[in-house]
């Protein structure tokens, strides 16, 4: 049942168009000042408002404008008396869906209000199609509904979770439904940079600034003015950037690399990490007070064990992704195939199911996956007891440091001692791989 938020100082009109509205299966609330329809809407979401433009506490087009601010994707019908049509034309520039001039005709206010309904309906759709984020589970469910409530604030947003559970697509369903949805969306990982490519990246440079830098450069601080800045796997950014970074969180404005004025930004910041930040603060090695910048509102992305009902409609998208990019005719899974995915783990969640399935369309030879085809292992009946140990005790520190000194050594070699490239392979920021082949003694 669609949710109608009526706003008008008389309460005949309100009982009116209440009435008028519910015969049609619509559901009500009515407010007949500003000051507790703002009330309402920070209580309760609706999908629509008819909103007079003569109220006693505040301007029509100041209510109007409040709430297109606060609530981007809600439609707005102003009601206007029949003289000021000059009023309904600044509402219409202000973001107004529609006006009715009184006296009304109820008939033509519900013709209004259906279309407005509808509206809605196909921007909420487009915004859901372009986010990407697939899953009903009561998780997902959570999620989504955390999304819509915060992305129409400017509130800087940290996000949570494993590596592969489809952090940055949360951050595009932010922005996506943000009021800053025709600006920019920038994407960076503070993982995959050395860190003074980093701070240039981030905050740019002047010519002549330092060796190389033969020509001024924007920052990403700067590109992304007025839109979102999406900075993943924050964790690994030093503690001399994370400094800058604050300044630009507190202050709204930053100073380039060798620069000597400062520049203001309006950009909205989406950060993510796979790491316990408030462990690093423990240590040292990420501040504190950047921490609670950042975490203003904290979103926990679950990881796909924890929600195994999504993974017959992640599978099923991927599916048909990857067999129109590939040209094959894989239709299905057999019914052992997906139990074989459902009861699987997924230590690389989404990441991995996609990487899985791609391969699996790409090698596959019917037009049914069989579970053979799989190239996973069911885990779940595996032995969970240890081995059984020498008497004299098993160094378990000294085994772990063996076998991630073996897999850095196979990704060096697979790459040249390319770090970038074997940090990819690894799963591991740039940052930690350096101080692992540092701390073993590894060479190049």
């Amino acid at each position: 049942m669609k949710k109608i938020l009526i706003i008008d100082d008389e309460k005949s009109i309100c009982q009116i168009l209440s009435y008028v509205l519910e015969e049609r299966g619509y559901k009500t609330r009515t407010a007949q000042t500003g000051a507790d329809a703002l009330q309402i809407l920070k209580d309760e979401c609706f999908d629509l408002v008819v909103q007079d433009l003569k109220l006693p506490d505040i301007e029509g087009l100041d209510l109007l404008k409040k709430i297109k601010n606060l609530y981007p994707e809600l439609i707005i019908i102003v009601i206007t008396a029949f003289s000021n049509w000059q009023i309904a034309v600044e509402a219409m520039r202000l973001g107004a869906f529609n006006y009715i001039r009184k006296p009304f005709d109820n008939e033509n206010i519900v013709n209004i209000v259906r279309r407005g309904i509808h509206q809605r309906e196909l921007a909420v759709a487009d915004r859901e199609k372009d986010s990407k984020i697939i899953g009903n589970s009561l998780q997902m469910q959570k999620l989504k509904s955390l999304i819509q409530r915060v992305a129409p604030t400017d509130a800087t947003i940290l996000i949570h979770g494993e590596s592969g559970v489809g952090k940055e697509l949360v951050a595009r369903a932010i922005h996506n439904f943000s009021s800053r949805q025709e600006q920019v969306f920038i994407s960076i990982n503070c993982g995959s940079l050395v860190e003074n490519l980093l701070e240039s990246e981030l905050f740019g440079h002047v010519q002549g600034a330092f060796t190389g830098a033969i020509q001024s450069k924007k920052g990403l601080v700067e590109v992304a003015n007025s839109g979102s800045l999406f900075l993943d796997e924050v964790g690994e950014m030093l503690l001399s950037t994370q400094v800058k970074l604050l300044r630009v969180l507190e202050n709204r404005e930053f100073m380039p690399i060798g620069g000597v004025k400062a520049k203001k930004t309006d950009v909205r910041f989406i950060t993510a990490t796979n790491r316990n930040l408030q462990e690093m603060v423990k240590r040292g090695e990420f501040r504190e007070d950047l921490f609670y910048r950042l975490n203003v509102i904290p979103i926990e992305v679950p990881s796909l064990r924890e929600r195994k009902e999504d993974i017959p409609l992640l599978a099923g998208y991927f599916l048909a992704l990857y067999t129109q990019k590939n040209n094959k005719n894989v239709t299905g899974f057999s019914a052992e195939a997906m139990q074989l995915l459902h009861d699987y783990n997924w230590p690389g969640n989404i990441r991995e199911l996609s990487n899985v399935i791609h391969r699996t369309v790409v090698l596959c030879e019917s037009s049914i996956i069989q579970k053979e085809d799989l190239e996973i292992h069911d885990n779940t009946a595996s032995d969970n007891s240890l081995p059984e140990l020498i008497e004299d005790g098993f160094d378990l520190e000294n085994q772990l440091t063996k076998v991630e000194c073996f897999y850095i050594k196979e990704a060096l070699a697979k790459t040249n001692g390319n770090l970038t490239q074997a940090a990819k392979l690894l799963n591991l920021s740039f940052r930690s791989l350096r101080y692992k082949v540092k701390k073993y003694g590894l060479k190049l």
